[in-house]
């Protein structure tokens, strides 16, 4: 095989991204007992044997499961590990379309006002052991939505999506959060049931009332907010326990348990006997190591002690240059993933004795100063740190993922997003669409006049955080450090610090961070759920309260940057309120979502499209542009044999088939 051959099947994958669109909205759909298109117990293609106890890798620090409880946190580290120890009303197939899980069937009679899910029998919890504990039946639903409403029992985490759809949601909100914490611990599902649209006339009938038409609410199913919770638990572990419990306290219904967790270090999951799914293929272990140096999985894939590596620049210029390598043939580019990457500032940044920072603030807090770094990094030598071969397929220029929304005429939401900030919706020149360096010196000069007169100093220096012993990391921040810095000399200083653990414990949370990148992947096929995590002064948007702070700003201090943040927020509003026709509510989120990037609010930043040497095809996995099940272990064809190129070019094909 030629490196010919490898971009001609690069190519295709790109396309994928434009193939994708994601199923879901009102009706029945025939059941195939949850198990994935085409993929099920299927034999390995290329002669080798399925395996059956797998080993994966994560890196530590960034991706280390820290929440067991899954109602209870909105972070991807957490959630692409829980999603295998639940089970869900509906689960996706490998092209992102909806199938039966707990619910065999589901559907709207009134253009998705009220939704109907029929469960199925024979579903249970077990503990760490595959012990019995109790049945799970659609009660758990409503115990589950329960506590994610509860202001003091969920702390806000994953609101906004059942307060945004279902009657009575936001309303019992706000009841509880006017309580004392001691009485909404207290409250069971009585007052609840009052409040708010939901019901489980039997065991196995689960009914929500939206407060408006929602024809993608089925979507909503595969996240973490409508997932089943037993009360039986609750009361086993105290309601004050619920939140910091571990795998061993915790109730399973998924496909594994989480045997043992080391952290920062080794995660077992093993196969769940009394799983629902008879027909599922899985492993009978799923080990996932976790590597401080994210270099390390090119060396453990290379002797055999993890089945699949992502190729850190060196290495993969190493073997795509060398047509000899014993990998060569082994090249694949992986299928984009959901999240969209952007640039998080921090507006209301703290030092690390708890004062305000208020040099970046002021800084931060200018548009000037954010458009120049808008248009001024060119992030083609970052890009290149993770697929150097094609580095724009990384590309991104909005803050909705691709492959996730289509209009009627199948026009993709983020192409009118694209077409409607002035960039062609095709990068044929493989250069970045936004770098503009004339801009950019035109907004930085404009910056210093006016961030001089305001008393701010230059450089303004900017902390930007990595793992302390990821040296991936670190080279990559070093790449970035030079982008930002060649907007102007004496104009930034880009400090790169380090954190030992956590980024959310020792970073993010205290508020040290100046700018983050971080990546959003929707809960459910509405832009939405993407846009909702920046508005302003509202309790359920994750980025607005755990990244940018921008509710803690002072109005009064950065009078032009609240502003702006208000008549988004309304514009946001203002899509979402409309409801009976989807062409009208896609392009409202469009100009909502353009005047937010114009503002430099945020700065898309990468797609993660890398390279990589594996034994899993990755067209068997689940796979949606939604939703939280996309590393559920269930029905991967998997081989002994690594898979090649080759192999991918026909997965490709049978995949678009």
């Amino acid at each position: 095989m030629k490196a010919k051959r490898i971009k001609m099947l690069s190519l295709a994958l790109a396309a994928t991204m434009l193939l994708a669109a994601c199923g879901g909205g009102g009706g029945k759909t025939p059941a195939n007992n949850g198990g994935n298109s085409g993929s099920g117990s299927n034999a390995p293609s290329n002669g080798g044997e399925p395996i059956k106890e797998i080993v994966l890798w994560e890196a530590s620090g960034t991706r280390e499961l820290e929440n067991f409880f899954i109602q209870n946190t909105e972070q991807a580290k957490d959630l692409n590990v829980l999603c295998n120890a639940y089970a869900p009303l509906l689960e996706i197939d490998n092209k992102g379309v909806l199938q039966p899980a707990v619910a065999t069937e589901w559907g709207s009679e009134d253009d998705g006002l009220t939704w109907t899910f029929k469960l199925r029998d024979g579903v249970t919890w077990v503990d760490v052991n595959g012990n019995y504990k109790a049945d799970l039946t659609a009660q758990d639903w409503v115990t589950g939505l329960e506590w994610v409403l509860n202001y003091h029992k969920n702390a806000g985490n994953n609101t906004s999506m059942p307060i945004a759809m279902i009657a009575g949601a936001g309303e019992y909100y706000e009841y509880t959060k006017e309580l004392e914490a001691a009485e909404a611990m207290a409250l069971d599902t009585t007052k609840f049931l009052e409040m708010v649209g939901i019901e489980s006339p039997d065991k196995n009938t689960l009914i929500y009332h939206c407060s408006k038409n929602a024809p993608y609410f089925d979507t909503v199913a595969t996240s973490a907010c409508l997932y089943p919770l037993s009360q039986a638990l609750i009361d086993e572990l105290g309601v004050d326990n619920m939140v910091g419990m571990s795998n061993e306290q915790m109730w399973y219904s998924g496909p594994y348990t989480i045997t043992s967790y080391i952290m920062n270090n080794e995660k077992v999951l093993t196969k769940n006997p009394a799983y629902w799914d008879k027909d599922a293929s899985l492993f009978d272990t799923v080990t996932i190591r976790m590597m401080g140096d994210t270099n390390l999985d090119d060396q453990l894939y290379e002797t055999g002690e993890v089945d699949q590596c992502d190729l850190e620049e060196s290495n993969l210029r190493a073997i795509y240059e060398d047509e000899n390598h014993e990998f060569h043939d082994q090249l694949v580019e992986k299928r984009p993933r959901k999240y969209s990457y952007q640039m998080h500032f921090n507006f209301n940044k703290l030092d690390a004795q708890g004062n305000p920072d208020v040099n970046w603030n002021t800084a931060a807090a200018n548009e000037n100063f954010r458009k120049s770094i808008y248009y001024g990094m060119d992030l083609t030598a970052r890009w290149a740190r993770d697929n150097f071969i094609y580095p724009t397929h990384c590309e991104n220029l909005a803050y909705t993922m691709k492959g996730l929304l289509y209009f009627s005429d199948g026009t993709d939401y983020v192409d009118k997003v694209i077409e409607q900030l002035g960039y062609p919706t095709t990068n044929t020149t493989d250069a970045p669409r936004r770098y503009d360096a004339n801009k950019a010196a035109e907004y930085r000069d404009k910056a210093i006049e006016e961030l001089t007169a305001q008393g701010v100093t230059f450089p303004v220096e900017m902390d930007y955080y990595v793992l302390a012993r990821n040296q991936a990391a670190q080279d990559a921040a070093t790449v970035l450090q030079n982008i930002i810095e060649s907007i102007g000399d004496n104009y930034i200083k880009v400090n790169i610090k380090t954190y030992v653990a956590s980024l959310t414990k020792e970073v993010t949370g205290p508020q040290l961070h100046s700018v983050n990148n971080s990546g959003w992947g929707a809960d459910y096929g509405d832009p939405e759920n993407f846009l909702g995590q920046e508005l302003y002064q509202d309790d359920g948007a994750y980025y607005s309260n755990k990244y940018s702070y921008i509710n803690k700003v002072d109005e009064a201090e950065a009078p032009e940057l609240i502003a702006t943040y208000k008549e988004f927020t309304e514009m946001a509003k203002a899509a979402a309120a409309i409801c009976d026709d989807m062409d009208a509510r896609y392009q409202a989120y469009v100009d909502a979502e353009v005047y937010f990037l114009e503002h430099a609010l945020t700065i898309p930043f990468n797609y993660e499209v890398v390279w990589q040497l594996t034994h899993v095809n990755d067209y068997s996995k689940m796979e949606a542009m939604y939703g939280c099940q996309t590393y559920t272990y269930k029905n991967w064809e998997t081989s002994t044999e690594a898979y090649t190129t080759a192999d991918y070019e026909g997965f490709l094909a049978d995949f678009n088939s």
